[in-house]
């Protein structure tokens, strides 16, 4: 199969599709590899590292996107990509639909078929493919939140971990998924104060038992959230329901209970956001204020530590790309999992919580498939 690495134009993305570690695996197993120049400059890979890993280096998109049976990215899609996606051409990238009509339209349009990495799932329902972002994000969230709790950020000019004698930053952390646990350990490690919030008691004893009683944690409750915020510093929005649109846990209301100039970062603005006041922004322009309270929105955060990102990603991108490379789209019949990941074929939406989202008719993609 023909593959293509275009470069990324999303704001502030430095990430690639694919590493020149990854385009030899490709290249091994006999596949050829066309990369835009320049893809790799964000991870400090020239063209000639890519040569020498045996791709064929394409002038620009428009050359990657005409001659790839498969386009492998990181970020959706952009206007321009939509235009280059055609019938039957497989593209295989970070989607996030749920919030996002224009580019469902753009996608359905195209007659392409569209494989999400954040909804393909292993046999034990976890999200594979998401996981490692969601690591580097989690991780990334605390950074953000100390440095906008900074004065010259507008910040309550407090430090996470205080001082001897100087209590330290309070932190809750709305979600006990990846992106929380993450958090939860790069705030604990800077000795703040953290509070989890979660639905699941089971996880919320996993949890306990990880940090060994490091960490506070609740039951998700209207009322558990609101007392939390009330007496947090920092609020780290990181609730993930897998596909959809995610859920509204804080809203304009509870900002007038916050300490004036604390801090919210919403991890989960990819999919629209979990504070009501969210609207996505980039790393040129991270913050923006709302009722006395910082809000921290970056909608691709790991692609500031493109070289850590793209590389956590290709690891566990890769055997499924090489699957679909291998066997097109009967590697997504011969795998529920990776079937999971389909949302778009051929003009149709064959994802449910996008559908369901988006209010747009759906079907099963195992149908799809078969027909």
């Amino acid at each position: 199969m023909k593959i293509g690495v275009p470069k990324e134009i999303k704001s502030d993305e430095y990430r690639v599709g694919l590493t020149p570690g990854g385009v030899r695996e490709y290249v091994a197993a006999r596949h050829q590899v066309l990369v835009q120049t320049g893809a790799g400059h964000g991870i400090g890979a020239d063209d000639a590292a890519y040569v020498a890993a045996g791709a064929v280096i394409a002038a620009d998109a428009a050359e990657v996107f005409a001659g790839a049976e498969m386009v492998v990215k990181v970020k959706e899609p952009q206007p321009a990509e939509w235009a280059r996606l055609r019938e039957g051409q497989i593209l295989f990238t970070y989607l996030h639909l749920a919030p996002d009509p224009e580019q469902t339209r753009g996608l359905l349009a195209s007659g392409c078929t569209a494989i999400a990495y954040e909804t393909v799932h292993d046999r034990n329902g976890a999200l594979p493919l998401l996981a490692p972002m969601s690591e580097v994000a989690g991780r990334l969230s605390i950074e953000a939140a100390g440095a906008a709790l900074k004065s010259p950020a507008g910040g309550r000019g407090l430090l996470l971990g205080g001082v001897p004698g100087v209590p330290a930053a309070r932190v809750v952390i709305l979600g006990g998924g990846v992106v929380g646990t993450h958090a939860a350990r790069m705030a604990v490690g800077l000795g703040a104060e953290v509070t989890i919030v979660d639905r699941s008691i089971p996880r919320l004893r996993e949890i306990d038992e990880m940090f060994g009683g490091r960490v506070r944690t609740r039951v998700s409750t209207i009322e558990a959230i609101e007392q939390e915020i009330i007496a947090a510093d920092a609020v780290i929005g990181a609730v993930l329901v897998p596909g959809a649109s995610a859920p509204r846990l804080v809203t304009r209301a509870m900002l007038g209970l916050m300490k004036p100039r604390a801090v919210l970062v919403d991890v989960a603005i990819d999919q629209g956001g979990c504070f009501e006041t969210s609207h996505a922004t980039t790393h040129a322009d991270p913050t923006y204020e709302v009722d006395g309270v910082i809000h921290y929105c970056v909608a691709n955060m790991p692609g500031s530590v493109p070289l850590t990102s793209s590389q956590a990603l290709v690891n566990a991108t890769l055997p499924y790309g090489l699957a679909i490379a291998r066997d097109g789209l009967a590697a997504l019949a011969a795998d529920p999992g990776l079937l999971a990941g389909l949302n778009v074929i051929g003009g149709r939406l064959v994802n449910r919580a996008v559908g369901e989202s988006l209010g747009i008719e759906w079907s099963e993609a195992s149908l799809a498939i078969a027909a």
